[in-house]
């Protein structure tokens, strides 16, 4: 067995003390934590953690606390990497420990503060490496760049040919776009080699984390994908992603997060900034905009406009429980007139800017002034169980939310109010749809995950939900978008083919449904643009005209 062992520097050590067992491979399977939490509380100072971990082990932890952040530093106190921000609520952070003497976790106050601030600290999981292992590459096509450096690399160039491939990479920016056959773009992704056993692409269009290949007597690691002019993604490289022991490969897929990190020579991050103004290599991801995308006017801040006011709540469910964050966003200068209600708070308040794009709407005369009701969740593990259908999170938002946003003043009528998320969330609006249209009269779906079933039940569980539906069918208005590259694999319908399903089971009934498919993934980087387009669908459809420039990002890519 080894011990891991959880301590605080300082006055605090009694508090946080804490000693546990990292568990065999039997017992990692359980659904149980093996590991019960930290509770500590900071102040004016920073506070370490001493982790008590072997290297070359992979750590999955949960935290929450308000007001603070959670860094991984080396020993001599240098940040390596943010693992939780502050205002994301319960987040989870994995990584690959270099061991007790190499790295310290510390607890950051994300600003003075005279009050304490509290935090809770668990270790999820801590899973035993074999080290990053090769992995055989992916199918690619080499672009003509890449052929002249082979060709360089053949004559004997060597060190001077690769050292000239990244003083122009370094220039021009990466990844490597060149020109393809039938208007198509080879878009090659590039990292240079840092000692590296394995690289894999998060994010690649076909689906998969896939490993990028060593250019032979290079040290240039590369993949590529002929893409659509239109594409929008964000992406990530995973080098030296550590491979698990056979009895723990259930986890495997995950351990990309372990070592996921920004392009190096990509000037365009996503997010643009994080929300506590520090950014690392491994904070969010990079961004890819070939030269046809549709345009994302409402995403950028505009010198001028008036700015709503966001406010963070704490709310309770006695319904589910539990609690979560909800913020609230109130328009500048005029009473609200709709309702926007979307969830994963964490993503749309963070990284999507939620609230400038409503203000930047607004502003254009193509909303009403409109509130909105951001709804976090109350735990990573929790979203899993109450996003997909679940009565319980149903009478939650009806008989808690819904009433608590009616003493807030922020309240509409169900035709003036929106229902919207991405993935599971888009997956939600639609149940939300189905069982409180007298609440929820439009659904705004991104990417939702319509392949969801109940344990052993089969694929597509909200499409028969609906096709069943007892007449008369409620007028619910919908905005179903999804991506290209969010198609099935292994014989399987992916969130593509099943949002084609949906849409055509709701024309049949009788709905007013607005589908657009383009040229992404399953990416809060194109969710961004097509938030605005769907809330101008249903909120102001006369001016939902494919005709007006303001809208020209709206149009979609149509089918691939």
């Amino acid at each position: 067995m080894t011990n891991i062992s959880w301590s605080a520097h300082g006055a605090a050590a009694a508090v946080l003390a804490l000693t546990c067992h990292w568990v065999g491979a039997a017992e990692a399977a359980a659904a149980a934590p093996a590991w019960p939490a930290v509770q500590g509380e900071v102040q004016m100072q920073p506070r370490a953690l001493a982790l008590e971990l072997p290297a070359r082990h992979v750590v999955q932890i949960q935290f929450e606390g308000a007001g603070v952040n959670l860094d991984l530093r080396d020993a001599q106190g240098r940040h390596l990497r943010r693992l939780a921000e502050n205002g994301r609520g319960v987040q989870t952070a994995t990584w690959y420990s270099q061991g007790a003497q190499q790295e310290q976790l510390w607890v950051t106050p994300a600003a003075p503060s005279a009050t304490a601030q509290t935090f809770t600290l668990q270790v999820l999981g801590s899973w035993p490496s074999d080290g990053p292992q090769p992995l055989p590459a992916a199918p690619a096509t080499m672009g003509p760049r890449l052929q002249a450096l082979q060709q360089a690399l053949a004559r004997g160039e060597g060190e001077a040919a690769s050292a000239a491939f990244w003083r122009e990479a370094q220039q021009r920016g990466t990844p490597w776009v060149e020109p393809w056959s039938d208007g198509k773009l080879l878009v090659t992704f590039v990292w240079r080699d840092q000692g590296n056993t394995n690289v894999r692409l998060f994010g690649n269009p076909s689906g998969n984390h896939d490993p990028l290949q060593r250019l032979a007597g290079s040290d240039v690691w590369w993949t590529s994908a002929v893409l659509d002019p239109r594409t929008r993604l964000s992406y990530a490289f995973a080098p030296d992603v550590p491979q698990l022991p056979a009895a723990q490969a259930a986890q495997q897929r995950r351990m990309i997060l372990a070592t996921m990190q920004r392009d190096p020579l990509n000037r365009q991050p996503f997010p643009a900034s994080s929300w506590s103004g520090a950014q690392d290599r491994f904070q969010g991801r990079s961004s890819l905009v070939l030269s046809k995308a549709p345009p994302q006017p409402w995403v950028k801040a505009r010198a001028g406009v008036a700015q709503g006011t966001l406010t963070r709540h704490s709310i309770d469910s006695a319904i589910l429980g539990n609690h979560r964050d909800v913020w609230t966003y109130v328009p500048a200068g005029a009473d609200p007139q709709a309702l926007l209600v979307l969830f994963d708070a964490q993503s749309y308040v963070h990284d999507v800017p939620t609230p400038r794009i409503l203000d930047n709407l607004v502003a254009d005369g193509l909303l009403p002034p409109m509130a909105a009701l951001i709804v976090g969740n109350a735990s990573p593990e929790a979203r899993g169980t109450e996003l997909p259908p679940n009565p319980q999170f149903a009478r939650f938002m009806a008989e808690e939310l819904m009433p608590w946003a009616k003493r807030q003043g922020l309240a509409q009528t169900a035709r003036r109010t929106v229902v919207a998320g991405s993935s599971y969330g888009g997956l939600v609006s639609s149940y939300l749809g189905l069982t409180h249209p007298e609440l929820f009269g439009n659904v705004l779906s991104l990417s939702g995950s319509y392949w969801w079933a109940p344990a052993e039940g089969k694929p597509g569980w909200m499409q028969r939900a609906w096709q069943g539906l007892p007449a008369p069918v409620p007028a619910v208005r919908f905005y179903l978008d999804a991506g290209w590259f969010e198609s099935g694999r292994g014989g399987r319908e992916g969130i593509l083919e099943t949002n084609r399903e949906l849409a055509d089971i709701l024309r049949a009934r009788g709905l007013a449904v607005t589908q657009r498919e383009n040229a992404s993934g399953h990416d809060y980087l194109h969710w961004q643009g097509a938030l605005g387009c769907g809330l101008v669908a249903l909120l102001a459809p006369a001016r939902y005209d494919m005709r007006d420039p303001a809208l020209q990002g709206c149009v979609g890519a149509g089918t691939p």
